[in-house]
């Protein structure tokens, strides 16, 4: 059903213009994905984690993940980590240097991290959970919010004792992955923890797992009473989901898909954001993975073509030549796009798409 007078979703004194929030992802959302999702209709974008280890923020991609330059306010920002103390110094560092709400980790399920007891690792030990919850809030005047899985395991789904800690410390808002730790991301979420967390604590609750299209966000939304859903792998390659998901809630009819123009310019832009970020040389790396989601997004094209042209561009060694790509892609007729591209590629094997 469409929202006529949906009430404005708070986190502390933040005001959301919207109910779709892109989630967290390492490696994926840097500070040019989250400016993409945001001009695309996301209400609320949430940095890639960041160590709680100050020792640790030396380091490029430390100081990379901690670059919200011209970002527009509230600026969320991550922290992982498994210590009270160090997660609260973490905690107030990052408001020093601009976080508008400062997220704590505990529904990462990688061993990296489940190992330093950090992620959803904490997630097997109320009582330090508390622990961190109290000293993150109490260290800083910005909101702290919290995301969490529904438990370590299926036999230890304790995501409604976790939801009621973290709003007797004084967190503003939880964000529910309706996966146990040991699922990952196998399988399918489920969202009846997240609907029985909903109906036991009173801040936001935002729900996260498997939200791929605009319906299945209404479904989620209705069927576990949440505040807000959380978009992670959804926008991967596709980013206008979350101005789809919008409109659908607020009009209860689907948005029309981008056009090719679109969906070219967007493309075009993101790769350059990506080469002036981090650099040619790692911006063209990275550029990799993001066409190979946007390629599975196509539906003009079969998961055959979807390889040739990922291995086309992954041989691309310069920005100019990943921009030639695009502009080929999008060039004529998307049926004749492989002939295309296998023209392209010179007879010394040099690909110069």
């Amino acid at each position: 059903m469409p929202e006529s007078t949906a009430q404005a979703l708070r986190i502390g004194r933040h005001v959301l213009p919207n109910r779709v929030i892109l989630a967290p992802m390492a490696g994926v959302t840097d500070r040019p994905f989250r400016q993409l999702c945001r001009e695309l209709g996301a209400g609320l974008v949430v940095g890639e984690m960041v160590t709680a280890d100050p020792s640790l923020w030396h380091t490029r991609k430390s100081r990379l993940r901690m670059d919200h330059r011209g970002e527009p306010s509230p600026r969320s920002v991550q922290i992982a980590g498994g210590d009270a103390a160090m997660l609260a110094e973490a905690a107030r560092l990052n408001e020093a240097q601009g976080a508008e709400i400062i997220d704590i980790n505990m529904g990462c399920p990688a061993k990296k991290v489940c190992n330093k007891a950090a992620g959803s690792a904490l997630l097997r030990d109320e009582a330090l959970v508390a622990e961190i919850l109290t000293a993150v809030v109490a260290a800083v005047d910005v909101p702290v919010t919290l995301k969490i899985r529904t438990g370590w395991c299926a036999d230890s789904n304790n995501g409604l004792r976790v939801a009621r800690l973290a709003e007797s410390a004084g967190v503003q808002a939880l964000a529910v992955h309706g996966r146990h730790r040991q699922q990952r991301y196998t399988g399918q979420a489920e969202y009846d923890t997240i609907a029985t967390i909903k109906a036991g604590v009173s801040i936001p609750v935002f729900a996260n797992g498997d939200i791929d299209s605009a319906e299945k966000a209404a479904h989620v939304l209705d069927y576990t009473g949440a505040d807000a859903v959380m978009v992670g792998r959804g926008a991967q390659g596709n980013p206008w989901i979350f101005r789809e998901i919008d409109h659908y809630l607020r009009h209860g009819e689907r948005l029309a898909s981008p056009t090719s123009e679109e969906r070219a310019r967007v493309l075009r832009n993101h790769l350059a954001a990506l080469h002036d970020f981090y650099g040619e040389r790692m911006g063209v790396r990275i550029a990799r993975k993001h066409l190979g989601w946007y390629l599975a997004g196509d539906a003009c094209l079969d998961q055959a073509d979807q390889r040739a042209l990922k291995a086309t561009f992954n041989a691309l060694e310069s920005s100019a030549a990943q921009h030639r790509f695009i502009d080929e892609l999008f060039r004529h007729d998307p049926a004749t796009v492989i002939g295309r591209m296998a023209r392209s590629v010179a007879p010394n094997g040099t690909r110069v798409a």
